[in-house]
């Protein structure tokens, strides 16, 4: 089979239109014209040698082939995006001082730095994985320079952004399958200490619901949250990031447990012009979060 030197600057429109949802918004944000991007997806399929797209309606949707070359093309432009980052920015030098909510201590924490560390090795992380109300305290006292946390719905910091909507969801534990409210009892709820968002959700949507319910375990941290959910001793409610394979969702209308809202994930700063280190792992940070696969 003959050597095939795939284009970078054609899979970035083709990530970003598939991003956009739109390759005429992918036009806008790089600054080309609806003809050169409609040129570029022909040679993508040229050089792949086979079909891309197929048309779905009015717009376009991927064959399977467009679906293996999407994600070759993600991990393509993230290295080449990395490997410039790494030459121009090797000077980069400071402190950062960065917070996580528990979900995303394992998921995100050691791609993270790594990716930093290897761009960035002049710039000293610390990193806090802790609970979304002493997050928010140490961005509000200057203790934080970055934190991602989960949306209080109330008062927040100065300085933030909405990263995205994650659906919040039941938990129990995994290859198994049981009617949680079996005999009229009810419902066990496994829970973190108070105050916890998502449980003041969980008990909002039951006691909405008319379910009763009772707390059979409360954990100080997520560890024993994933421990006591996977021996069987109730249901808890996350989001799908961060889910260990020992627990599985739950199906709420197959289950008998009330539909779940989504939580909003925020990205707060200390300052509203960060320093150049804070700013580059804020955009490493933002960058990883959207890669990282919910568990279904």
């Amino acid at each position: 089979m003959r050597k095939i030197t795939l284009d970078l600057d054609v899979l970035r429109t083709f990530s970003t239109g598939m991003e956009l949802g739109s390759f005429a918004k992918a036009a806008e944000r790089l600054g080309r014209s609806t003809s050169a991007v409609s040129a570029q997806l022909k040679k993508l399929e040229q050089q792949a040698e086979t079909a891309i797209f197929v048309k779905a309606g009015r717009g376009l949707a991927l064959t399977e082939a467009g679906e293996t070359m999407l994600g070759y093309a993600r991990r393509m432009l993230d290295l080449n995006d990395e490997a410039i980052t790494a030459v121009h920015g090797s000077e980069l030098e400071g402190w950062v001082r960065l917070g996580l909510q528990e979900d995303f201590g394992e998921s995100l924490l050691t791609d993270v730095l790594g990716q930093f560390a290897r761009a960035h090795p002049k710039v000293r992380i610390e990193a806090r994985v802790t609970r979304n109300a002493d997050l928010l305290d140490r961005i509000t006292s200057g203790r934080l320079d970055l934190a991602l946390a989960w949306s209080s719905g109330a008062s927040t910091t100065p300085h933030y952004e909405h990263v995205l909507d994650v659906p919040m969801c039941w938990i129990g534990p995994a290859g198994e399958s049981r009617n949680w409210q079996n005999g009229g009892d009810p419902l066990p709820l496994i829970s973190l200490e108070a105050p916890c968002l998502l449980r003041t959700a969980a008990v909002n949507a039951l006691d909405r619901a008319g379910i009763p319910w009772r707390l059979s375990f409360i954990s100080p941290s997520l560890t024993g949250l994933w421990a006591a959910t996977a021996a069987g001793l109730g249901v808890t409610i996350r989001t799908p990031f961060g889910l260990p394979t020992t627990v599985q969702r739950l199906g709420p209308q197959e289950d008998g447990l009330p539909s779940l809202p989504s939580l909003g994930l925020m990205l707060h700063r200390s300052e509203a012009q960060p320093e150049p280190a804070t700013a580059r792992l804020a955009a490493i940070l933002l960058q990883s979060i959207n890669s990282i696969p919910q568990k279904k």
